[in-house]
């Protein structure tokens, strides 16, 4: 019998978000290309007499651990899917920034969703299981594929992307968080009463990851939120500008903020930024890393002796 089963899921950045008007429903439509990066949650799930969340490493503070959590609303989907009771202990060592625009909540339901199928051996089909995952938020589909992918709709509806080689990225993490509803309703408010077109992926965005040419990709990099993000956080101006003093090839806001991403043309070239960042009194915590990367992955299991 399986006693539990860990399951790694990266963080992503957006290296485009191009936001459409707001939609009846309260959402707007999408063209958000994602790329995951190597920094990670890791949900480990196993049996238990009730469903139960619990959460260490950074800013584990700031995690619920009740059933608004993704990760347990993940459990108690598959679960009800599969007539049975979501009995199990979770729990998330969390890396990804929380509230930071990387997806940190979304990995760890997609983790979740993933380490639940194996635990419980329900052979949930890969449809299924992204099926799930776009009921329970716009990036959890995402989170479970990895690499690189076009997100249309909500983000939700994927499409994987070519990539041609691997990109250098620093990330500065910011005191406190964001709420993404109050960026994207910023958005709307600093858009005011101007037509807002249809969103379309770049078409030499799309051809800077497929030749992993980061000079170009920086070229191309877009996210409609960033003036959201900075009007709501202006201390944000500084970091950018931190990071492009520094040599960054390309600054933006990872998502609906607050941390900022920063492309470089290589490993030595991050570590500079970083350095940089480090000493700019900007940011909270400044993370290295690269992607793209693949998504969610079982990585452990461990069996009772029973």
């Amino acid at each position: 019998m399986t006693a539990s089963v860990t399951v790694r899921v990266p963080a992503k950045v957006n290296v485009q978000l191009a936001v459409g008007p707001l939609r009846t429903d309260g959402f707007h439509d999408l063209a958000n290309v994602f790329l995951a990066v190597g920094l990670y949650d890791e949900v480990t799930v196993r049996p238990a007499d009730e469903l139960r969340v619990t959460c260490s490493g950074a800013d584990a503070a700031q995690v619920p651990l009740d059933r608004t959590n993704l990760a347990a609303r993940a459990a108690l989907a598959l679960a009800a899917r599969h007539g049975r009771e979501a009995n199990v202990h979770i729990h998330i060592d969390k890396d990804i920034p929380v509230a930071g625009g990387m997806a940190g909540g979304s990995a760890d339901g997609a983790g979740a969703l993933l380490a639940c199928d194996a635990l419980w051996g329900t052979g949930a089909s890969r449809e299924e299981l992204l099926e799930i995952c776009a009921e329970l938020g716009s990036d959890v589909p995402f989170s479970l594929v990895g690499g690189a992918a076009l997100g249309r709709g909500r983000g939700e509806l994927l499409t994987p992307l070519e990539t041609g080689g691997t990109f250098s990225w620093v990330f500065a993490v910011a005191d406190g968080g964001l709420s993404t509803p109050a960026v994207y309703a910023e958005c709307d408010r600093l858009r005011g009463t101007t037509p807002v077109p249809d969103p379309e992926p770049s078409a030499a965005l799309l051809a800077a990851l497929r030749t992993g040419d980061a000079t170009a990709l920086a070229a191309a990099v877009s996210n409609d939120l960033q003036p959201a993000a900075v009007s709501l956080r202006p201390s944000l101006a500084a970091t950018l500008a931190a990071g492009e003093e520094a040599g960054a090839l390309a600054a933006m806001v990872s998502g609906s903020g607050p941390t900022t991403a920063f492309l470089t043309a290589g490993e030595a070239e991050a570590e500079k930024v970083a350095d940089a960042l480090r000493s700019s009194g900007t940011c909270r915590a400044v993370r290295v890393t690269s992607g793209p990367v693949p998504g969610a992955t079982v990585c452990g299991t461990a069996r009772s002796s029973a």
